[in-house]
């Protein structure tokens, strides 16, 4: 599952995003409510957490403008604002859970698991490209009518490629956005992108000499 960290404190973010990284997540980090909210509205999220002290935009008025454009994406707040119409604030404008910093690991965690497990009101759109669709709803990735078994790591990969078709996507970007920290080498890249074209077709991700990857005709696909 993909999250978005929003926290201007950026070594709280990184502790943050390492924990989760090791425990199956994939998390993105903006530092100020407008990028929080810019990279919330695209709809590739599962959670948000969210700061309410941000630079430039607060994270109520975050979660206020996504509830108004009814983005329903969940929102668990972590925050040092620990007063009760604070958390009351919060909850009202359509957060779905208020944690006050500091906060242990093992109850952020499980209480996101909680905020996850909640139905959602709008079902995220199928991501397709030529015969290959990606549900983000189940998981599941099929080629044609066929279910295509993939890896946490490949589905990530796939994933982030499909919401960004019509551009080269750099191994650095490839590698904050679907790896943790701990492992930046570029190579990891290449090896991953062979594993998706052995699976769905050699001609789903094209090598662009010097700049990237990007996703490859749609002609090749019968698309």
């Amino acid at each position: 599952m993909r999250l978005l960290v929003v926290e201007d404190e950026i070594r709280l973010a990184r502790a943050l995003r390492r924990g989760l990284a090791a425990d199956g997540f994939v998390v993105d980090i903006a530092v100020t409510g407008p990028a929080g909210l810019a990279a919330a509205r695209d709809g590739s999220y599962d959670a948000l957490l969210l700061d309410v002290m941000l630079p430039q935009m607060s994270g109520y008025d975050v979660v206020r403008t996504l509830r108004a454009e009814e983005n329903h994406v969940p929102v668990l707040i972590l925050s040092a604002k620990d007063g009760v119409h604070d958390q009351a604030d919060g909850l009202d404008l359509g957060a779905d859970d208020y944690l006050v910093k500091p906060v242990s690991y093992v109850l952020l965690l499980a209480r996101l698991r909680a905020v996850l497990r909640r139905p959602r009101e709008s079902r995220p759109p199928i991501l397709s490209w030529g015969d290959v669709q990606l549900d983000p709803a189940t998981h599941e990735v099929t080629m044609g009518a066929e279910p295509v078994a993939l890896t946490p790591r490949e589905y990530a990969l796939l994933e982030y490629l499909l919401r960004h078709p019509d551009r080269v996507v750099t191994k650095i970007e490839l590698l904050d956005h679907v790896w943790d920290l701990g492992d930046r080498d570029s190579n990891t890249v290449e090896v991953y992108v062979g594993y998706l074209r052995r699976k769905l077709g050699p001609d789903l991700v094209e090598t662009v000499r010097g700049a990237g990857y990007r996703l490859g005709s749609t002609a090749a696909f019968g698309g």
